[in-house]
């Protein structure tokens, strides 16, 4: 894993003509670390990382809400049939993704939605996906009911026991859910290549075509952007390291 990053990273600093030279070289001489702005300088990279936080932020956010409501329903509600719906959520985790693609692309076309960042946002304010509504319940079962019980004695409502009480102890589940949905949509290349055809509302993604062309690539200011692009990703597993960590073994997908 390691090797990859150290390639792209390597790359990145390299001028044109030592990017395939073989054997490789993994030092670059010179440094050329004048590929960073020149690459920034090539495509408006400021616009598409716009682009990409709005969808990352607001889809998330959407995940983690409607997600851990759907997840405490599940796990703490009782009506008739909910087993039946717990695993007709979890059977849409065999459906592949592009069986659903025509139908959802038809639907937003006629909402008037295409070429717009809301099909890359508006999904996920509608559960969240059954991986994270199953992670989060996983999570909400472990904790004690008592906490439920206690809190109806004291008349609080449902909503409040979700939002005062199982919320805030759930931060590794949230956390983990987080750090999926971000890692997810700030990488997703194929669906914003789908709904967006207007080059200014593109993502960093998409944008990393820009550094190709007809005849040529400049490879050295693709990892440059790419490098860039992964900064982000690594700053959020750095902080989030110790709730994803306990998140991953508390709701049992440790695989052990």
């Amino acid at each position: 894993m390691a090797l990859p990053l150290a390639w792209l990273v390597s790359t990145s600093l390299k001028t044109g003509a030592q990017t395939f030279v073989m054997p490789p070289k993994w030092i670059p001489d010179p440094i050329v670390w004048e590929n960073y702005p020149e690459a920034f300088r090539a495509v408006p990279f400021h616009r598409y990382f716009w682009n990409t936080m709005q969808i990352v932020v607001f889809a998330t956010l959407g995940t983690l809400i409607t997600a851990s409501m759907s997840a405490f329903a599940f796990a703490r509600l009782r009506f008739p049939g909910r087993g039946f719906l717990f695993g007709l959520v979890l059977s849409t985790l065999m459906l592949p993704g592009i069986i659903t693609l025509i139908p959802t692309f038809i639907l937003f076309r006629r909402l008037g939605w295409v070429n717009t960042l809301l099909p890359l946002i508006v999904p996920s304010w509608f559960g969240g996906g059954a991986f994270n509504i199953f992670l989060i319940r996983q999570f909400f079962m472990t904790l004690p009911y008592d906490l439920d019980e206690a809190a109806r004695i004291d008349g609080a409502s449902n909503f409040r026991i979700y939002w005062n009480i199982l919320l805030p102890l759930s931060k590794p589940a949230l956390a983990t859910v987080g750090v999926f949905s971000f890692i997810h949509h700030w990488n997703d290349f194929f669906l914003p290549l789908v709904y967006l055809q207007d080059t200014s509302k593109w993502t960093m993604a998409i944008g990393l075509q820009g550094f190709k062309d007809l005849y040529s690539t400049s490879w050295n200011l693709m990892m440059a952007a790419s490098t860039a692009m992964i900064i982000p990703l690594l700053i959020l597993f750095f902080f989030a390291q110790r709730y994803f960590v306990s998140g991953i073994h508390l709701t049992g997908i440790a695989g052990r």
